[in-house]
């Protein structure tokens, strides 16, 4: 009932401030439906894995690009290439190499748990707002200090 109660707040223009010191100070069951009724969410530098992976579910996933680089030796079929190749490592110590580069879309946590734990400085937060109309802006680090 309460957790309804919240996601009534926003169609009134008010809100709730909840400090929790872990998302276990609320039964298991309302843990994914309270950090979705909130518009407003903050993890602070200290969080355990455990509520981090409760955020990270709430925040869900964005898609982003990696890029591989792999280095290949360059073998050369040819006697004259394969002497200066010879010269080039001999000259510069490193072998003929070529690059090869993957780049793909592959779909992440904005923030992991284990981000959340352990790379969070401290006077930290990571922190996520949300319109009075409950659009979400994606998580932001923050530093608290002034």
């Amino acid at each position: 009932e309460t957790v309804r109660g919240i996601r009534r707040l926003r169609s009134v223009n008010a809100g709730a401030v909840l400090a929790l010191r872990t998302v276990d100070d609320v039964p298991e069951a309302l843990h994914t439906p309270l950090l979705g009724a909130v518009g407003c969410t903050a993890a602070f530098s200290g969080i355990t894995t455990w509520d981090g992976k409760r955020f990270a579910e709430a925040w869900g996933k964005e898609w982003v690009e990696t890029r591989e680089v792999a280095q290949h030796t360059v073998f050369a079929d040819q006697p004259f290439t394969r002497a200066l190749h010879a010269l080039r490592k001999l000259v510069t110590g490193k072998a003929v190499t070529t690059d090869a580069v993957t780049v793909r879309q592959v779909e992440r946590e904005r923030w992991s748990a284990s981000e959340l734990a352990y790379a969070v400085p401290a006077g930290h937060a990571v922190i996520r707002l949300a319109t009075v109309e409950g659009e979400h802006a994606p998580p932001l680090l923050v530093e608290l200090s002034g």
